[in-house]
């Protein structure tokens, strides 16, 4: 009896919440960014105990901790009220949406990708702050549902292209030019009796004292 009593006290509490798709939009990243989310605003020593899964946010702690399970708990209820519009990180916009910074930075500049404004943090390790774009969920839910990201690939390869073909036209018509009104000179050329060229225009260009 001692050895059941001993196992049954040394249960950990443990109490989970659903964690809906249009929360995670599918993303493993999104998924540890709304872990990071919960736990910053629980107490240091409680945040280990708190663990996002698959579809689900856990809280496991030990059975003598009843009083900060309870505290947590509510905290953790009410964050995750209206979860799913927690804005997207730069980082959970491209694993939703599969796309590189590079593409991020980009298709953000021209307007494609839409941002609902920045957010500052100071990351651990580093004495200055860090600020950020950040998006709507309901925007990048958008883009992934529309498969946005394969269109403007396809329109961002067509403007390269257009932009190479128009470079070289460009540089045709600029070897062109320097081309133009170019006379080629033969040393030594004679007309057929054997006399020098007659040089067309010679006297008056020499009138107008071009070569003094």
């Amino acid at each position: 009896m001692a050895s059941e009593r001993s196992m049954t006290t040394s249960q950990p509490l443990i109490t989970e919440w659903p964690l809906s798709p249009e929360a995670t939009l599918g993303s493993s990243v999104r998924t540890k960014g709304i872990e990071r989310e919960l736990r910053a605003r629980l107490p240091r020593a409680v945040r280990k105990h708190v663990k996002a899964e698959t579809g689900r946010i856990a809280l496991r702690m030990p059975k003598d901790e009843g009083d900060e399970f309870k505290a947590a708990s509510v905290i953790i209820s009410k964050t995750l009220e209206g979860i799913e519009e927690l804005p997207v990180l730069p980082r959970e916009a491209e694993d939703v949406l599969t796309i590189s910074s590079r593409e991020r930075h980009k298709w953000l500049k021209d307007g494609r990708l839409q941002n609902i404004g920045t957010r500052t943090v100071k990351m651990r390790g580093r004495s200055k702050k860090v600020t950020f774009h950040v998006f709507d969920p309901r925007h990048i839910e958008d883009v992934l549902d529309r498969d946005l990201p394969t269109v403007w690939r396809e329109q961002d390869a067509h403007e390269v292209a257009e932009n190479r073909r128009r470079g070289a036209g460009k540089a045709a018509l600029t070897r062109a030019g320097k081309g133009k009104g170019r006379v080629r000179v033969v040393k030594g050329a004679r007309q057929a009796d054997g006399s020098p060229p007659k040089l067309e225009g010679w006297d008056a260009f020499e009138d107008e004292g071009l070569l003094r």
